[in-house]
């Protein structure tokens, strides 16, 4: 059967010994076994090409990460990042006059993790997907101390289809019966956004296959207040009906000062 795995980092078995780009908790790069570290100069480059699936212009990619100053400089720039990384023994970005992209055999962690996400999504996964790595925690936070403004559109992307995929790898989870594991899924999505209703939903919807109905309840009295407290409303009327709570559960139904379904303004 399989678990919920800790340690392992996204590979992919058809090219154990080829170059893989790490963008999750890097960016650095793998040759086999072999950890390479990137130069400092070189990472943005390489980060920009490698969440690319295509190939990209060098005057587009000099303008984009060094917008400040000449034209001729930010080329500069990106020549010597270039000579940095072959420096380096890195050899995975392949340059022509005018364009830049991944030489054809490279992997990008990021979109191994993303393919993860798809499948999942569309409800067609491996029997190898049901299971988190920490990459899969390290997408929600693409590039860490990166804030350009091309990282933080493609890190808000790639964290909302991992929350979309965590959220549909617990319903699958629960449904065949790993309620430990389909619950460790779904935390993983409320802790990365606890506001999160459709996450939070998932959560609460293992606790009751389970037949923890304590837990269950104790979660959406978790939230309601959370909701409460930081947008002044409560849960929606959707969220309550499709858990069953105040109709099939009865016993969920919470008691207390904050009203169940009736929408509130927001505390000023």
């Amino acid at each position: 059967m399989d678990t919920l795995q800790v340690g392992q980092p996204v590979r992919s078995p058809e090219h154990p010994d080829g170059w893989v780009v790490h963008l999750l908790a890097g960016p650095y790069v793998t040759l086999g076994a072999e950890r390479r570290e990137v130069p400092e100069g070189s990472k943005q480059l390489l980060a920009f090409v490698a969440v690319r699936r295509r190939r990209v212009e060098r005057r587009q990619a000099a303008g984009t990460l060094w917008p400040f100053g000449e034209e001729e400089r930010a080329a500069g720039n990106l020549r010597s990042a270039l000579w940095r990384l072959r420096r380096a023994g890195i050899n995975v970005v392949a340059a022509d006059k005018w364009s830049l992209m991944l030489s054809g055999e490279v992997l990008v962690d990021l979109h191994l993790t993303e393919q993860w996400a798809t499948r999942l999504i569309e409800g067609r996964p491996d029997a190898g997907d049901l299971a988190v790595s920490p990459s899969v925690a390290d997408a929600l936070d693409l590039l860490p101390g990166f804030y350009d403004d091309w990282v933080l559109i493609e890190r808000e992307r790639i964290r909302q289809r991992i929350l979309h995929a965590l959220e549909a790898l617990s319903e699958r989870l629960a449904a065949v019966g790993r309620f430990a594991d389909a619950i460790e899924a779904a935390l993983l999505a409320t802790s990365a956004e606890p506001l999160r209703e459709s996450a939070q939903r998932a959560l609460i919807k293992a606790h009751i296959a389970e037949g923890n109905l304590t837990e269950a309840r104790r979660s959406y009295h978790a939230y309601r207040d959370l909701v409460y407290r930081e947008l002044g409303a409560v849960p929606s009327d959707e969220f309550v009906a499709c858990l069953g709570i105040s109709a099939a559960r009865p016993s969920l139904v919470p008691r207390g000062r904050v009203p169940l379904v009736r929408r509130v303004a927001p505390v000023t």
